[in-house]
């Protein structure tokens, strides 16, 4: 196993008494289509971690991070994401991979949905709440586990909030 996921998988057994199985894929998931194809699963059931920037005026590394877990069949729409955050449309952004890497622990592409270095508000998209079960980041682009959506709710301390605009 990673390195990286293996190390996830620890900090959700020490921190949550969770355990994950991992599943690892060479050719990678980086996408939600490519995921859901790797798993046998429907891209809805991608739970895709996305971290966003709300900048706050201020110095440089003042920014407000947030994580929203979304439906592979969605996107983020960031206006919608700004207005629940109650900052400006064009305060909101992906956040640099270099912050994410340092505040939250993980590189893009494997960031799961808790298990974070800082403490981040966490967004959960209401779609993935109608499956049975949705597949997660484990820490790397190529390495995803299982978890029901309201295990994912509660390890994440995630707000359902819609902020997203579906793809098809």
């Amino acid at each position: 196993m990673h390195p990286r996921a293996q190390a996830f998988a620890e900090r959700a057994a020490d921190a949550y008494d969770l355990d994950v199985t991992v599943r690892e894929f060479p050719e990678g998931t980086k996408t939600a289509a490519d995921a859901a194809d790797a798993i046998g699963c429907e891209v809805g059931q991608i739970a895709s971690s996305l971290v966003f920037s709300a900048a706050n005026g201020g110095a440089t590394g003042t920014e407000t991070l947030v994580v929203a877990v979304t439906s592979g069949a969605n996107r983020v729409d960031e206006g919608t994401l700004a207005g629940e955050l109650g900052v400006p449309a064009d305060a909101v952004s992906m956040a640099d991979p270099e912050l994410i890497r340092e505040r939250i622990g993980w590189a893009i592409g494997g960031v799961p949905p808790f298990c974070h270095d800082s403490d981040v508000r966490t967004l959960l998209d209401p779609t993935l709440t109608e499956y049975e079960t949705v597949w997660a980041a484990a820490g790397t682009p190529s390495a995803v586990f299982a978890l029901t959506p309201e295990s994912l709710r509660e390890h994440a301390d995630a707000d359902v909030v819609d902020v997203t605009t579906s793809t098809t």
